[in-house]
């Protein structure tokens, strides 16, 4: 069988499987790709506006106690310490989902008694999201950010 085989149907032969492999690659990861989109819609605005945002998370990083969430069934649950006061109690977070805008979730929200807020389980569907909690303390803006994987 390979006693007529030459270099050159070698040649015919490497080239017919890349061939094949560049196309599989066409097919099937741009079927993947569907849901691809950029992170936000007025990139450059926020761009220019990311030193507020560096300038936050420094000041978060500056407290001995930051805020911790918790997962449960009914959602997930984050609770300040009592050393935090958030100005008039509001707290803005958002849950951000890489994948698909249609699944964020962004809200203001006032902290309970017990110093701390839920989100819903209903409002949340199965993935990685990244949970941005935001909030104003003596006028210097606060934020953490943690990796979240809801089940």
């Amino acid at each position: 069988m390979f006693k007529n085989f030459s270099w050159g149907h070698g040649v015919a032969v490497a080239l017919g499987l890349f061939m094949s492999f560049i196309l599989f690659l066409i097919f099937v990861f741009s079927s993947g790709m569907q849901n691809s989109e950029l992170i936000s819609d007025s990139y450059y605005e926020d761009e220019l506006a990311y030193q507020e945002i560096i300038n936050a998370k420094n000041n978060a990083d500056l407290l001995t106690e930051k805020p911790v969430y918790h997962q449960n069934k009914e959602g997930i649950t984050i609770t300040f310490p009592q050393s935090v006061k958030p100005e008039n109690a509001n707290i803005h977070f958002e849950l951000f989902r890489t994948d698909d805008s249609n699944l964020d979730v962004k809200k203001d929200i006032p902290l309970d008694g017990k110093n701390e807020f839920q989100i819903p389980a209903k409002v949340i569907f199965p993935g990685s999201y990244t949970l941005k909690v935001k909030w104003e303390n003596n006028k210097k803006p606060y934020q953490v950010d943690y990796d979240i994987q809801w089940k």
